[in-house]
């Protein structure tokens, strides 16, 4: 999938928290949702 774009539905994913507990994006279906990706720490990026 490319960019999205505002209003269009972001497709379904499986990831870690900051607290290394499993997430399913599925658990936000209906919710309005910003998502925030930053680098690992002593990364660069």
């Amino acid at each position: 999938m490319g960019q999205l774009h505002p209003g269009q539905q972001a497709p379904a994913f499986r990831a870690k928290d900051r607290h290394g507990n499993d997430f399913d994006s599925a658990s936000l279906r209906g919710v309005r949702t910003v998502l925030y990706f930053f680098p690992k720490a002593d990364t660069p990026g």
